[in-house]
């Protein structure tokens, strides 16, 4: 489900903590455009990080009034979000596959991922072996925060002292 700003408010909860746990529906504001889904749907893929942030693992990600705030771009995450619901890729055919596949990647969903790939493949797109990309965040906290910090963070990052 997809809102635009104006339109009827989601079940009272959503993306948050309702009575007695955690309610079924979250709502993530990705780019400015709000989306309604169910935790169900957002846990699919286990090591995603949409998997991560409503597993009750709090991750360091921003929210208001709208639910969880994710800066990337709304266009995209559509067809992320659909296939999560019902795994198929659908998209349009403006929709370009490099942008579905730059947030698949994000979102580590691996099986969406091969899908593109061997997609752009079939059309004889050249997949480029690009060098692996390098994210490097910087991280202060408290020896006793580490632990709790390192263990939301998704799988295959490395750690480094500075």
């Amino acid at each position: 489900m997809r809102m635009e700003a104006g339109e009827a408010a989601p079940p009272a909860g959503a993306g948050g903590r309702a009575a007695g746990g955690w309610s079924k529906w979250v709502r993530l504001n990705v780019g400015g455009t709000v989306f309604l889904t169910t935790r169900q749907t957002l846990c699919r893929e286990q090591k995603s990080f949409l998997s991560r942030l409503c597993q009750g693992e709090e991750l360091q990600s921003d929210r208001d009034e709208t639910g969880y705030l994710i800066d990337r771009d709304p266009t995209y995450f559509g067809p992320i979000l659909n296939f999560l619901r019902h795994g198929k890729l659908v998209l349009d055919k403006d929709m370009a596959e490099e942008g579905v596949l730059e947030e698949a990647e994000f979102y580590n969903i691996g099986p969406l991922i091969r899908i593109i790939k061997d997609r752009m493949e079939e059309k004889d797109y050249p997949v480029t072996q690009v060098p692996p990309k390098h994210v490097y965040r910087v991280l202060q906290c408290q020896e006793e925060e580490l632990t709790q910090m390192v263990s939301t963070m998704s799988d295959g990052w490395r750690f480094e002292q500075v």
